[in-house]
C-alpha cells in the first residue's frame, strides 16, 4: 500500500520518514567528527563534502516529504491519544518537517557565505551552486551558528519524538509506533482480542 489510508501510513510515508531520520542522525554525527581540530585535513575535507552531499539529499527528501504531507491525507489519530497529546504530536511533527528543510538550507548558506568559496560537490558528480549570499566572516559565522543551533534543536525534538513513540509502544501498548513500521498494519479495535483458529489464522473476537 503506497498511500496513506484512514487508519494507517502508506509505504511512501514510512520510507520517507525513516530515511530522513537516518540521514539526520548521520549528519549530526558527521558534524561532530569533522569539526575536530586534530583530524587529518584531507579527511576533514572529504567529510565536509560527504556531509554536504548527504545534506543536499536530506533537503531534497524533506522537500518531497513536505509536498507529500500537503497532498496526502493523514491517518486518523489513535483513539488512545488525549486532546493535549494530539496537539503536542501535531506541533512536534510540524516543527520536525520545518526543521528538516531549514537545517540543510542553513548549512547550504554556510558554504555559500564562506570566504574560502569552496565548491560543493554532490557525491563528486555535479557542482551545486552557492546561494546568492554575501561572503564574509561575519555572515559565515552567523549561518554556522544558526545551522548548529537549529540542528541541536532538531536533534532534541527527534529524541522527544522517539521517546514518546517508545512510551506509547511499551507503556500504553497502542499502535502509535507500530503503524509507522509497516504499512500493512491493521490497528486492533477496542474490545477485541486475537486468537488462533484451527487452520492457524488469526481471528479477532469481541470481548464479553
Amino acid at each position: 500500500m503506497l498511500r496513506n489510508s484512514e487508519n494507517r501510513f502508506g509505504t511512501v510515508t514510512i520510507i520517507l520518514h525513516w530515511t530522513i531520520a537516518v540521514l539526520i542522525l548521520g549528519l549530526v554525527l558527521a558534524g561532530f567528527v569533522m569539526r575536530r581540530i586534530d583530524i587529518d585535513p584531507a579527511l576533514q575535507f572529504s567529510l565536509y563534502q560527504w556531509h554536504k552531499s548527504f545534506g543536499f539529499t536530506a533537503l531534497g527528501l524533506a522537500a518531497l516529504r513536505t509536498f507529500w504531507w500537503f497532498v496526502e491525507a493523514s491517518p486518523a489519530a489513535p483513539p488512545t491519544l488525549s486532546p493535549m497529546e494530539l496537539k503536542a504530536a501535531r506541533a512536534t511533527h510540524l516543527s520536525l518537517i520545518a526543521l528538516a528543510l531549514i537545517v540543510p538550507l542553513a548549512g547550504w548558506a554556510v558554504a555559500s557565505a564562506s570566504t574560502l568559496a569552496i565548491p560543493s560537490f554532490y557525491f563528486n558528480m555535479i557542482v551545486v551552486p552557492h546561494l546568492p549570499l554575501p561572503r564574509s566572516e561575519t555572515s559565515e559565522a552567523f549561518w554556522a551558528l544558526a545551522h548548529a543551533m537549529l540542528a541541536y534543536g532538531m536533534l532534541g525534538l527527534v529524541a522527544i519524538h522517539a521517546a514518546a513513540a517508545i512510551y506509547h509502544h511499551f507503556r500504553r501498548r497502542d499502535e502509535v509506533l507500530v503503524r509507522m513500521l509497516r504499512s500493512g498494519f491493521v490497528p486492533r479495535t477496542a474490545g477485541t482480542t486475537s486468537a488462533s483458529g484451527e487452520d492457524g489464522t488469526t481471528v479477532e473476537r469481541k470481548r464479553t
